[in-house]
C-alpha cells in the first residue's frame, strides 16, 4: 500500500475506501480471514485532525463479524461473487444480525480483486451484461417485475410482451412447417441454432390476426409494434408465410422481426417497420448474443444477413452481427464501438456488397475505428462457406482483412482508368478527398500508399489538394421530379425490405422519367449499368425510413393532382365516366392531405 497507506506489524491502514475494499476482497479470494475496522474522522487531544480511515488485519478464527461494514446505520456483509446463475429460490434471505426476521439482506457493493472494478449492483449489471445505465435499470426492473417511474421528458419503456408471445407462437409454428424446416436444413442450420436464435415461421395474414384477437391482445398495440399493418380498408399481418428472425435490443428485449420468404415473394427479406422501439439504423442483429464474445475478444464481425450470422455463430465465430437490410450508418457507431473492438466487415463481392463496404469503411475510418474488410468472391458468402465446410479458409480470410484505409484507397483508384491521364488525376483527387477525412497522422502515413497505387512520385500526392467545390454547369441538369424518382430507386436498392410497403402505393407506371429503372430495381437487376450509375451518384440521396411516408404523400398528391387536371380537360369520355373519375381522384387527394396513403389501383 505504498503511497496510499501504512502498515504496522499486524495491521494495514489506508484512507482509501476503494483500496480497502479491494484488498479485503483479494484476501477473501485467497481464503484468508481478513477484517476491517473503520475509524471516523476525528481530532485528537493535540488538535491534529485525522481523516476517516480503514484498518485491515487478519484473524486466526472465522467470524462473520469480520465482514461487516455499517453504512448509514445498516450493516452490510462483504463477500465475493462465486457464481452468477438464475435460481428458483423465492423466499426471503434474512439478515441474521437483527431480531426482526422480516428484514432482508441487501447487497450494496461489489469489488473484483484481480482487476479492481468496484461499484453497486447497477454498475455490476452494466459491467456483466455490457449495458449502459438506463438499459441496466430497465433490465433489473424487467427481471424483478416492477415499474420504473420516468422523469418528465423521459421516454417510458414500451411493454414488449405482445412481441414475445407472437415470437413464441411463430416458433411453435416452425416445428410443424416441413417446407420451412427443409429450407433451414438445406442451408445447413442446426436445430441448436434454431433454438438459440428463436427462429420461427409466420403463417398467412388471417391466422396471425386471429391469434392476436383470440389471445385478447390490443390490435392497435400490435399495429404500433409493427406486428400488424393498417391498409385503407383492412388490417394485415406484416409477416406472411416467412421464416422469422426475432430482432432484439442490446439487453435482449424483443423489438422487431426480420422475415425471409420461402414462397418466391418478390421481396426476399422484410423487416419490421420503423416503430417507437424499432429503428434499424441503431440495431445490429444478434448483438445481444454476440456482445460477450465481442468484449472478450475485442473484435466484431459485421455481415449483411441473418443467415450469415446464424451460420458464423454455429461455426464458432460468436462475435458476428449483421446490419438490418441497410448499410452501416452513423447511428450504428455508438453500439458498434462499445468495448473498442476491432471491426471486420464481411461483405459479398457483388456491386451492392462492394458499395456497402466502401461506405462502411469510410464511415468507421473517419470515426477513428480500427479494422478491415473481407470481400467474398465466387458468389459465396459466410453462410455458404460454413455450409460447405470451408471453416479453415473462412477463418483465414477473417484473420487477414484488408485495412479500411487501404481498401477505400484501392477502390477509389480502381474505379478510374489508369491509362487515361485525366481519369488518373480524378483518382488522385478522390483519394486526397478521402484522406482529408482522417487524422493528420494517418493522412501523412497513407499518402505514400496512394502514390504507389497511382504509380506517381510521393511529392505529387503531397502537393496535391482535394478538388474545390465549384459549381460546374450541367449539360442536362436533373429536374426535381428526376431526383425524386432516382432517390426512390436508390432507396429500394439499398433497403429492399421496403419494396413491399412501397408497392402498395406506387406502380412503375406512375413514374414519368425512370419507370424502366424502377422495374429493373424491382427485378433485382442490380448489375444493370443504369442502376450502378444511380448507386454511385452521391448527389442522389436515399430516403430515410422515417421520412418515406411523407415523401410518398408528397409524390402521390402531385401525381393525382396532375391526373385530375388531365381528366378535367378530356373531351373524349362520357360525362358519367368523367364525373366518376374526378370524384375518385378528389377523394384520393383529400386523404393524402390528411396524411393517409392510398393504395394504387390500375
Amino acid at each position: 500500500m505504498d503511497g496510499d497507506g501504512c502498515y504496522s506489524r499486524n495491521t494495514y491502514d489506508t484512507i482509501s475506501s476503494t483500496l480497502a475494499n479491494e484488498v479485503l476482497d483479494l484476501a477473501i479470494s485467497l481464503e484468508k480471514l481478513p477484517a476491517c475496522r473503520i475509524s471516523k474522522e476525528h481530532t485528537d487531544k493535540t488538535g491534529l485532525t485525522h481523516k476517516k480511515s480503514y484498518t485491515l488485519y487478519f484473524k486466526k478464527l472465522e467470524s462473520l463479524n469480520s465482514f461487516y461494514e455499517e453504512i448509514e446505520g445498516v450493516k452490510y456483509l462483504f463477500t465475493k461473487v462465486k457464481k452468477i446463475e438464475s435460481t428458483p429460490y423465492e423466499d426471503l434471505v434474512y439478515d441474521i444480525t437483527v431480531l426482526d426476521k422480516s428484514q432482508t439482506f441487501l447487497s450494496k457493493h461489489f469489488a473484483v480483486g484481480n482487476c479492481g472494478v468496484t461499484g453497486d449492483p447497477i454498475r455490476f449489471v452494466m459491467e456483466y451484461e455490457k449495458l449502459n445505465y438506463p438499459e441496466a435499470l430497465e433490465k433489473l426492473a424487467e427481471y424483478y417485475n416492477f415499474s420504473l417511474q420516468y422523469t418528465q421528458g423521459g421516454q417510458k419503456k414500451t411493454d414488449t410482451r405482445l412481441m414475445e408471445k407472437v415470437n413464441d407462437w411463430y416458433k411453435t409454428l416452425l416445428d410443424s412447417n416441413q417446407t420451412a424446416l427443409a429450407y433451414l436444413k438445406d442451408r445447413g442450420i442446426f436445430e441448436s441454432s434454431i433454438e438459440k436464435f428463436g427462429i420461427g415461421y409466420a403463417p398467412a395474414s388471417k391466422e396471425t390476426i386471429t391469434y392476436i384477437k383470440s389471445h385478447m391482445f390490443d390490435i392497435n398495440e400490435a399495429i404500433d409494434l409493427g406486428v400488424l399493418g393498417r391498409g385503407e380498408n383492412n388490417i394485415y399481418a406484416r409477416f406472411i408465410e416467412r421464416i422469422t428472425f426475432p430482432i432484439q435490443s442490446a439487453n435482449g428485449s424483443m423489438v422487431g422481426f426480420g422475415g425471409r420468404t420461402i414462397t418466391g415473394h418478390q421481396a426476399k427479406y422484410v423487416n419490421s417497420p420503423q416503430t417507437k422501439i424499432f429503428n434499424k439504423s441503431r440495431l445490429l442483429y444478434a448483438y445481444n448474443h454476440a456482445k460477450e464474445s465481442i468484449y472478450k475478444h475485442k473484435e466484431v464481425i459485421v455481415t449483411e444477413g441473418y443467415l450469415d450470422v446464424v451460420m458464423l455463430h454455429q461455426a464458432g465465430f460468436t462475435n458476428a452481427v449483421a446490419t438490418l437490410g441497410t448499410a452501416l450508418t452513423p447511428d450504428h457507431l455508438p453500439l458498434i464501438r462499445k468495448g473498442e473492438p476491432k471491426i471486420i466487415m464481411a461483405y459479398d463481392g457483388d456491386n451492392a456488397g462492394l458499395n456497402a463496404a466502401i461506405k462502411a469503411s469510410k464511415l468507421v475510418s473517419a470515426a477513428g475505428m480500427d479494422g478491415g474488410v473481407v470481400i467474398f468472391g465466387d458468389g459465396l458468402d459466410p453462410a455458404d462457406m460454413v455450409r460447405n465446410g470451408q471453416i479453415e479458409e473462412l477463418n483465414r480470410l477473417l484473420r487477414h482483412p484488408k485495412p479500411f484505409i487501404e481498401f477505400v484507397l484501392e477502390q477509389s483508384v480502381h474505379a478510374f482508368d489508369m491509362n487515361n491521364p485525366k481519369a488518373k488525376e480524378e483518382a488522385l483527387h478522390s483519394g486526397i478527398a478521402y484522406l482529408k477525412t482522417l487524422s493528420p497522422l494517418l493522412q501523412e502515413e497513407y499518402r505514400p500508399y496512394l502514390a504507389a497505387l497511382l504509380n506517381v512520385n510521393k511529392a505529387v500526392v503531397r502537393l496535391a489538394k482535394a478538388p474545390q467545390n465549384r459549381q460546374i454547369p450541367q449539360l442536362n441538369p436533373l429536374s426535381h421530379e428526376d431526383i425524386w424518382e432516382l432517390s426512390l430507386i436508390k432507396t429500394i436498392l439499398e433497403s429492399p425490405q421496403l419494396i413491399e410497403n412501397i408497392l402498395d402505393f406506387i406502380d412503375p407506371s406512375q413514374l414519368h422519367i425512370h419507370a424502366n429503372e424502377f422495374s429493373l430495381a424491382l427485378n433485382n437487376e442490380h448489375e444493370h449499368p443504369q442502376l450502378v450509375k444511380t448507386m454511385l451518384n452521391d448527389s442522389i440521396k436515399v430516403f430515410k425510413e422515417e421520412d418515406l411516408k411523407n415523401e410518398l404523400l408528397f409524390f402521390l398528391r402531385n401525381y393525382y393532382a396532375k391526373e385530375l387536371r388531365k381528366v378535367k380537360s378530356q373531351k373524349d369520355i362520357s360525362f358519367e365516366q368523367k364525373t366518376f373519375t374526378i370524384r375518385q381522384y378528389t377523394e384520393k387527394i383529400n386523404k393524402l392531405r390528411r396524411g393517409e396513403l392510398v393504395p394504387f389501383k390500375a
